[in-house]
């Protein structure tokens, strides 16, 4: 993994200001900020500018909460790291993982994500770093999330040798939730098919630019890595996990290194941490309902956001057969020679 970053540290703080809902705001000071601004700019979507870096697009105050972890985040022997492309089912993966891995510590019945997100429970490494000043973990609870591609995570998660697990998923609905996801944090009262309209966002995706894209070379990055260390990388669908969840979950616990044991499966406890994690449980909760994420941060947002439907093959109701055939014909070509394609598995 690739991430030096040296001529990052030494970057001057610098106002940098962006536009985004017809309103210009000015972004904290940060010493990145110089940095970012010798970096390749695109507007494609055109409430806030994407950068790119180490190959990848990047809004501006995520980028930041990138080069922060990066620089600052120190992985601990042990960390399970769980990595999604942004709107692929991370909110699902992260719940089964916490239930996986506590269940020795909270029975069902008082699961924190009874009361909590599962947001909450795993935090993101690059959130985490860029809100806090010093970064706390939980010595009990060895999970982290990111977002973060393989070959820009922090050196440290591959030094240690951390177990990765990472969540694809069907590329059309991901530009589906995706574009949903961001047209619903831009401000109300404004005209948001003039910032983020489904024709601008689609012809972006296609062409790579979008948030942490290009989308391919997210997934076959992790892909290969998967490949070359099957030890270390566990590579899952979200499809897979939704036509399959029992065999998955299993496979998902072995993984962690907290295997069901027959008993446990005799008792019912893989349906069990299905159940507490199903979308239903996890969109109804109290703390989905009423919370937000990441209070007090340029990443705050309701936690009632993270949900929508849940289902598969929603782009239909979005743009034709022929677009969705498009948007494959290109992550089929783009991914060709990795070993992965999302109509063959």
């Amino acid at each position: 993994m690739d991430t030096s970053n040296g001529e990052i540290a030494n970057a001057t703080p610098a106002l940098h200001e962006e536009k985004k809902g017809g309103q210009q705001i000015s972004l904290p000071q940060s010493k990145y900020s110089e940095f970012i601004s010798t970096l390749p700019i695109r507007n494609d979507w055109k409430f806030m500018p994407l950068h790119q870096y180490q190959g990848h697009w990047y809004f501006t105050v995520y980028l930041e909460a990138i080069l922060a972890a990066q620089e600052k985040f120190e992985a601990q022997a042990g960390d399970l790291i769980l990595c999604t492309y942004p709107k692929t089912g991370t909110t699902w993966l992260k719940a089964l993982a916490f239930a996986i891995t506590t269940r020795s510590r909270y029975s069902i019945s008082e699961s924190p994500l009874l009361t909590s997100t599962p947001h909450d429970c795993v935090p993101f490494m690059e959130v985490e770093i860029g809100t806090k000043k010093m970064y706390p973990r939980d010595p009990k609870n060895p999970l982290i999330a990111t977002h973060i591609p393989y070959d820009s995570l922090p050196t440290s998660v591959g030094t240690l040798g951390c177990k990765i697990v990472y969540f694809c998923r069907d590329p059309k609905d991901v530009l589906v939730s995706m574009w949903h996801f961001l047209r619903a944090r831009l401000p109300e009262g404004i005209d948001k098919d003039a910032y983020c309209n489904m024709d601008d966002s689609f012809e972006a995706f296609c062409e790579g630019v979008a948030l942490n894209g290009p989308y391919w070379d997210h997934v076959a990055g992790f892909w290969k890595a998967s490949q070359k260390y099957p030890e270390k990388v566990l590579f899952l669908k979200y499809e897979d996990l939704k036509e399959d969840t029992v065999s998955n979950v299993k496979k998902l616990a072995d993984f962690l290194g907290y295997p069901f044991t027959p008993h446990e499966e005799n008792q019912g406890v893989v349906q069990q941490i299905i159940d507490l994690c199903s979308f239903e449980s996890l969109k109804n909760s109290k703390a989905t309902k009423d919370g937000a994420y990441a209070e007090n941060s340029a990443f705050v947002m309701k936690n009632s956001l993270f949900y929508r439907k849940g289902k598969t093959g929603d782009w239909k109701n979005y743009y034709t057969e022929e677009m969705g055939a498009h948007l494959d014909q290109i992550v089929e070509e783009k991914l060709s020679g990795s070993g992965f394609s999302f109509l063959s598995q």
